[in-house]
């Protein structure tokens, strides 16, 4: 019986795919142009976002072609499926009035409805800033967030079950190799509410809070075997990461709502998934 209804499953999938006009439309077959298709590079219009995004575009960027392009032309450009775009891209969560994160996003470009169009997609976004009110430590981190969109996009093409995972695929890092790593937690990325007694039942010797200046020296200072703590927090939510100072590898993304109990930070369900990974 549970054969029967397998095989009745795949009967009824391959039936829809059909009844589409023989489009495949899984995330992996989506992106599997990847690599062939032009990366248009848009510029946000922010002179120091931009010309870090340059230069890291520029130093890391070996997937795809890539062109740099302004708003105004993404505007003209997005409807196409020719294109790939990387972006700054702003997002509101529901009940907010207006975006309070940003995030660095790709997305394949096309139509934004029609039956028979070929619909922008997005790709990815990772966590960048606040809208408002950022401390610029997002610059610090940008290569590994523009690094990180391309490892995934490039095992998306490979996997359904990445495409599908999206940022979630980042923590199988953290879950392989995170026993072994030291880890800079910034003062600043905890939330004020975990107390000193979870603290200390949560944190090894190899975890050491510090300042967010010396959590980034030691990213900047690209120090072997380390992860640096990053929370980007405004509005409703909370993101938490970690990232590989030598290698640019995004290891820990994990959000929340943020509320009384879970506040904006790591907060002590961070605290003990790290944990269980030690």
């Amino acid at each position: 019986m549970k054969r029967l209804t397998v095989i009745l499953a795949v009967l009824w999938i391959c039936t829809a795919a059909l009844a589409q006009q023989g489009k495949v439309t899984t995330r992996k077959y989506k992106f599997s142009d990847f690599t062939d298709k032009i990366t248009k590079v848009v510029m946000s219009g922010g002179e120091v976002l931009d010309a870090a995004l340059r230069q890291e575009v520029v130093d890391r960027w070996t997937a795809s072609p890539f062109e740099f392009c302004s708003l105004d032309e993404y505007e003209t450009l997005k409807g196409s499926d020719a294109y790939y775009f990387l972006l700054v891209t702003s997002g509101r969560a529901k009940g907010e009035e207006a975006p309070m994160v940003r995030f660095l996003t790709l997305e394949k470009g096309g139509a934004e409805t029609g039956e028979k169009a070929v619909l922008r997609t997005e790709v990815l976004s990772l966590p960048l800033c606040p809208v408002e009110g950022s401390d610029g430590r997002e610059l610090v981190f940008l290569p590994a967030l523009v690094k990180g969109i391309q490892d995934f996009t490039l095992r998306a093409m490979e996997s359904e079950k990445v495409a599908y995972l999206g940022s979630g695929w980042f923590n199988d890092n953290y879950d392989r190799k995170g026993r072994i790593k030291r880890i800079y937690l910034a003062v600043e990325d905890l939330f004020e509410g975990v107390s000193a007694k979870d603290r200390d039942k949560y944190l090894d010797e190899d975890i050491i809070l510090c300042e967010a200046d010396e959590a980034d020296k030691v990213y900047t200072d690209r120090t072997f075997n380390t992860l640096v703590s990053y929370t980007v927090s405004a509005g409703t939510w909370s993101y938490q990461m970690l990232f590989e100072a030598d290698t640019d590898t995004l290891f820990y993304l994990r959000k929340h709502k943020v509320s009384a109990r879970s506040g904006a930070g790591f907060t002590v369900d961070d605290l003990k998934r790290m944990a269980r990974k030690r």
